[in-house]
């Protein structure tokens, strides 16, 4: 008989780019019959605290999760971690070094939109922006369309906040992967094959690059994603098992700013659960 495994290790809450609070994400999970979750706000751990705050007797199993972004001479990567101590000064050291590298991205991107097409908000407007614990591309666009620059969010990214040439300093993957280590987490890679924009990463590439990440620690891969063709999927199902990596899955729920569904991880395609997948759900205390 087929698995019924329902679980989705990758969405986002106003922590990050998100637009449920965290606790509205948990309703959404519960509605969603989803029997074990991870919240992977970008370079943020704080929304986890507030999950589990809320969480009651009988709800889902949940798993303290973070997604980092990282990049390094070779390209780009989201590097997400699992199961990890939030309070680790290990964690929170990258954590504190992602957020202020995103700030300081935000102050380069108000700066060129000024700039280059004139483009200002009232004060208050820029202080709320600043004072959120995540702010990017998707907030600024949204406040480009609020006072009328753009006629959506994604004509304000792609038109005008995309054309900024921003020297963007990352954290880089050795460091994030150190990091989760270091508080007892689990490393995984996010969605493979998606590097930068529309870049895919496949074969050859794609060893090289997991054979880095090895190197440095990397303990899984997310092979079940809501934005994967049977073939991507088939794919990074083979490199998990050629380097025994963990396997996850996991949807990139943003909320309003994605339209993608709580748990459209398509992990019902496959009839049996990956030997990856089953190593780190008993890992995590799930089987």
């Amino acid at each position: 008989m087929a698995h019924t495994l329902k679980i989705d290790l990758h969405m986002h809450s106003t922590v990050s780019d998100g637009t449920d609070a965290p606790e509205t994400l948990l309703e959404r999970v519960r509605e969603a019959g989803i029997e074990l979750f991870a919240l992977t706000d970008h370079d943020a751990v704080k929304g986890c605290g507030r999950v589990r705050r809320a969480l009651r007797d009988g709800d889902p199993q949940f798993l303290n999760g973070v997604e980092f972004s990282c990049r390094d001479g070779e390209g780009k990567y989201h590097i997400l971690g699992y199961g990890y101590d939030a309070e680790s000064p290990s964690i929170q050291s990258v954590v504190q070094k992602g957020h202020d590298l995103r700030m300081k991205k935000v102050a380069a991107r108000l700066d060129f939109i000024r700039k280059a097409f004139g483009f200002t908000f009232p004060e208050e407007e820029t202080r709320h922006l600043l004072a959120l614990d995540n702010p990017g591309k998707p907030h600024i666009g949204n406040l480009m369309v609020k006072y009328g620059y753009a006629k959506s969010k994604e004509q304000a990214i792609d038109e005008y906040l995309n054309q900024a040439k921003i020297r963007s300093e990352y954290i880089r993957p050795e460091e994030a992967i150190e990091g989760i280590l270091g508080a007892g987490g689990i490393p995984v890679l996010a969605h493979p094959p998606f590097g930068s924009g529309d870049e895919l990463i496949l074969g050859g590439e794609m060893e090289s690059r997991l054979r880095r990440l090895v190197g440095f620690g990397l303990r899984g891969m997310e092979c079940f994603y809501s934005g994967f063709t049977p073939k991507l999927q088939a794919d990074m199902l083979s490199f998990a098992e050629e380097y025994g990596l963990y396997v996850t899955a996991g949807s990139d729920y943003h909320g309003k700013n994605k339209i993608i569904a709580i748990g459209n991880t398509h992990i019902a395609s496959v009839p049996e659960i990956p030997d990856g997948m089953r190593r780190f759900l008993e890992e995590v205390g799930f089987l």
